[in-house]
């Protein structure tokens, strides 16, 4: 008790310290909420499991009562996780992203399309043909290949045009406001597998690999005036439309949830198989005839 106490100063002081210094959110104070966050954990799991254990270990013993405290602990990591894993909630992995086709993003003109594998032959653009009518072309041949034309109104719609301004803005290809998006053709990412034509499919947890080409055309330099509204952006005509091709990362959103509860039902199993172990040998030794006691 005494090293206990005489630590317990240079303890605080060290706390004080940190707490005092700049942090993550920077500035004096910084680690504050980091600290609180901490001891906050300490205390709920010391004053919950602890006292749950303690009044079992008054009862049936230290290690007895630690093995139940333990197993029930399991168990309900194990509901809590399977809930997690159901509804997509608590602890979270990676979210679903569009990433770049390496090699293959940035598509400067139609040919490209058919060399990158978006397209399974190449559209035939007439010579002569103007920049829309080639694109108009083109949008055709997505079509009637399997690919869906999102409508502008779509959220899909939203999502993959940002990605692929992002993906332009890497590569280089545009700088920011010289390109405008004007259409998006999304195919495949079907669950599988699905029986009776769709209907059941409750056991779909696979999906097949789903792409999306974002078709994007330059636009005419607009002179930006001081105090005034920037001008609506107006494609030129005379300027090929370039493609951005992209691939669905599904992510792992439910990974660690599916871990937790995996992991908690092993444990929670070995508890109970230990427990109940423990009982048959219990029983095995009352059910032994008493020793005869020496005079």
């Amino acid at each position: 008790m005494s090293v206990i106490a005489g630590a317990l100063p240079h303890v605080n002081h060290v706390l004080g310290i940190i707490a005092n210094e700049g942090g993550v959110n920077s500035g004096p104070g910084g680690w504050m909420p980091e600290l609180r966050g901490i001891l906050i954990v300490i205390i709920a799991v010391a004053t919950l499991m602890g006292s749950v254990y303690l009044v079992l270990a008054t009862n049936i013993g230290a290690r007895l009562g630690f093995l139940v405290s333990f197993a029930a602990f399991a168990g309900w990591m194990f509901l809590m996780g399977t809930m997690w894993w159901t509804y997509g909630i608590g602890l979270k992995g990676p979210e679903p992203t569009w990433d770049a086709v390496p090699g293959r993003t940035v598509l400067q003109d139609t040919a490209a399309l058919s060399q990158a594998g978006a397209l399974d032959s190449p559209a035939v653009v007439d010579d002569g043909a103007t920049p829309a009518d080639a694109a108009t072309v083109v949008g055709q041949q997505f079509v009637a290949e399997g690919w869906k034309q999102l409508d502008k109104s779509a959220a899909a719609f939203g999502q993959t045009s940002s990605q692929a301004e992002v993906f332009l803005l890497e590569s280089g290809a545009f700088g920011a406001g010289e390109f405008k998006v004007l259409n998006v053709f999304d195919y495949g990412g079907e669950r599988y597998p699905r029986f009776a034509d769709g209907k059941v499919d409750f056991i779909a947890f696979w999906h097949k690999p789903r792409y999306a080409v974002v078709e994007v055309a330059p636009v005419v330099p607009q002179r930006v005036e001081p105090a005034r509204a920037p001008a609506v952006p107006v494609v030129d005509a005379a300027q090929p439309h370039q493609y951005v091709y992209m691939i669905r990362n599904m992510g792992a959103k439910r990974r660690p949830a599916g871990l937790i509860t995996i992991g908690s039902l092993l444990v929670f199993l070995i508890c109970c198989w230990l427990l109940h172990s423990r009982d048959r040998r219990v029983a095995y030794n009352r059910s032994q005839p008493a020793l005869p006691a020496k005079a």
